[in-house]
């Protein structure tokens, strides 16, 4: 089992032909994604040979999806054309719409997250590294090799933090890892995830990855008293940064005790969740928890 991504997902990659697009399409691939289909109007009816896999160049989200199939499509436009691209990915249909790019404006965020929710599309990022499901699929920029298939959930806002938890429980290894992004503007939340990894029979923990800045991991903490029963286990990127001021992520802005580490920290111990003070402290606890938990029989 896995949430949102799997081997049966058909992805395809708009702006495929530009320089990320081709760089990570071929990890892709060489992880065992399933992709159908690249998406460059210019480039309508070319084949471009990854390895030993040609990949076919459609016009449209809409004409690759007719042809593949595709449910999933990932995008890796430049900032100005992003919301054109997530609109057109939800008008064909896609299920799920990974938005790799970041500096999107704002308000393209919100226009474009609330139009592929009208229409049913589930969007990660923007501004993320994608999700992983090892071993299976892999949608986005998270590298393959770190990892293994497993039994640890994991939704974080940082890229990087999401790579080095990946490794620092890679001997237990994970059902699916899912990079949401840090803008201020998302598709998909903690929350979201949370609830999926709950509904997931093979995921028995769930790590969360936030970092200061908003409410997003106190309203996390307020879900998990009430919604979640698996084991959960926090880290929060930032304890160290000055009050007030942007720190990485575009989300990440504190104004005076509101968005701070020590809160979100204190918020999610408040409901039982073990926050570490850092990655290699927050694998630890992960490894506690499960030995204190008995395994789930895998189905």
């Amino acid at each position: 089992m896995a949430i949102y991504l799997t081997k049966e997902s058909k992805v395809l990659v708009q702006g495929m032909t530009g320089g990320e697009g081709m760089k990570h399409t071929r990890r892709m691939l060489a992880a065992g994604t399933n992709v159908v289909g690249g998406v460059n109007p210019r480039k309508a009816g070319r084949t471009v040979d990854f390895d030993e896999r040609a990949v076919p160049v459609f016009g449209s989200v809409a004409e690759g999806v007719h042809a593949t199939g595709a449910d999933v499509t990932v995008v890796f436009v430049p900032p100005a054309f992003a919301k054109a691209a997530v609109v057109e990915a939800a008008d064909a249909g896609i299920g799920l719409a990974v938005v790799i790019t970041e500096g999107i404006p704002v308000h393209d965020s919100v226009a474009f997250t609330a139009y592929a929710r009208s229409k049913g599309t589930r969007i990660i990022g923007p501004n993320c590294p994608g999700l992983i499901t090892p071993g299976q699929s892999n949608a986005g920029i998270i590298p393959s090799d770190i990892t293994k298939p497993g039994r640890i959930g994991l939704v974080s806002k940082s890229g990087t933090l999401t790579y080095q938890l990946m490794y620092e429980l890679r001997d237990i290894g994970f059902s699916t890892c899912v990079g949401i992004g840090g803008d201020p503007v998302v598709g998909t939340t903690h929350i979201d995830c949370l609830a999926a990894f709950q509904d997931d029979p093979d995921t028995e923990l769930v790590v969360l990855i936030g970092e200061i800045g908003g409410d997003a991991e106190e309203r996390a903490a307020a879900y998990i008293r009430e919604h979640v029963t698996k084991p959960v286990v926090g880290y929060i990127a930032g304890f160290t940064a000055p009050e007030g001021r942007t720190m990485g992520h575009a989300g990440a802005i504190v104004s005076g005790s509101s968005g701070t580490a020590r809160a979100k920290k204190e918020a999610l111990e408040a409901v039982g969740v073990g926050v570490g003070s850092t990655p290699t402290e927050t694998a630890k606890l992960v490894l506690a928890r499960l030995e204190d938990r008995p395994p789930v029989p895998h189905s």
